[in-house]
């Protein structure tokens, strides 16, 4: 088992690896020194094949662009997360005209638009109308540049379907991530050919548990949203997990450790999801893992 556990292959669909806690930086304070790049040789030298930084905006796709360029296992989407519509308001056109112009000059790098989608539990970010509005603009993307999308969805599966279902002939695929829906959201959004990212937010209840062991094997994705996302140990799921690691407080951490930063997640943990749901859908790990690898390499991959 240590031998095949060797050869799985990981490709983490959402890590916001530009956030400032890989800097050390944690609510504007500096706690220790960057370590990004050990956080990323971590992960390869556990399997990861490939990464895909999130782009929340124009100004964090760049960011995740120019990271990606350190990297040729490092990718990027492009797109405007449903809390940051807003920055559509002043001038929507030539937003979106940036967004397109960052795809255009890195289609090596850009295998995704998003994350864009609707979030209706963070209605203090951007009102619902303005969600809506921007969110349905941003699918032209995918039929323009022939990429698949990286969908949000909070509370809003209805809206989410309704508005992918009436632009169907703009969506080039995509995959819901972060699920957390019920098994009538789940349903609809099979329904509309998506494939589903299920990572420690996905986990977090029973009932979260009882859905993710009925998504399609075909249909299904693993992600971390690092630094975010972890799965804890209060989760029901957590009893599944085989693979765990030390980890200390920020203000005790040494990038010369091995230990991880308590609290904030890494796309190793990435094996943790997995473990997790080959145990509650009684499947063997490895044939998972592989699945949900030819799964990523086909909706994000397959034209490179």
């Amino acid at each position: 088992m240590r031998r095949m556990a060797s050869i799985r292959k990981y490709i983490d669909i959402g890590a916001n690896l530009t956030d400032e806690m890989y800097q050390g930086i944690y609510h504007g304070s500096k706690k220790h020194e960057p370590d990004l790049e050990k956080v990323l040789n971590r992960s390869w030298s556990a399997g990861m094949d490939k990464m895909i930084i999130t782009g929340g905006s124009l100004v964090d796709s760049k960011k995740a662009i120019e990271l990606s360029r350190s990297d040729s296992r490092l990718f990027s989407t492009v797109g405007c997360h449903p809390t940051r519509c807003n920055d559509f308001v002043q001038d929507s056109d030539a937003y979106l005209n940036d967004l397109k112009k960052l795809i255009k000059e890195n289609r090596d790098k850009v295998v995704a638009i998003g994350e864009c989608g609707l979030d209706y539990e963070r209605l203090h970010f951007c009102v619902k109308d303005i969600q809506l509005k921007y969110f349905e603009l941003q699918l032209q993307l995918s039929e323009e540049f022939k990429l698949p999308l990286f969908l949000h969805c909070r509370a809003a599966a209805d809206d989410l379907v309704e508005i992918l279902s009436r632009n169907k002939k703009h969506v080039i695929g995509g995959v819901v991530h972060s699920f957390d829906g019920s098994q009538e959201a789940l349903e609809k959004i099979l329904a509309l050919d998506l494939y589903i990212g299920i990572n420690g937010c996905s986990l977090r209840t029973k009932e979260n548990l009882e859905v993710a062991a009925k998504i399609p094997q075909d249909k299904l994705m693993i992600e971390t949203d690092c630094p975010w996302c972890e799965v804890k140990p209060t989760h029901p799921g957590y009893s599944h997990v085989i693979t765990k690691f030390p980890s200390v407080k920020k203000e005790k951490y040494s990038i010369e450790s091995n230990n991880q930063v308590k609290g904030r997640n890494e796309p190793i943990n990435i094996v943790q999801v997995l473990e997790i749901l080959a145990a509650i859908r009684n499947e063997n790990i490895d044939e998972l893992a592989e699945a949900i690898y030819q799964n990523t390499n086909k909706l994000f991959f397959s034209y490179k």
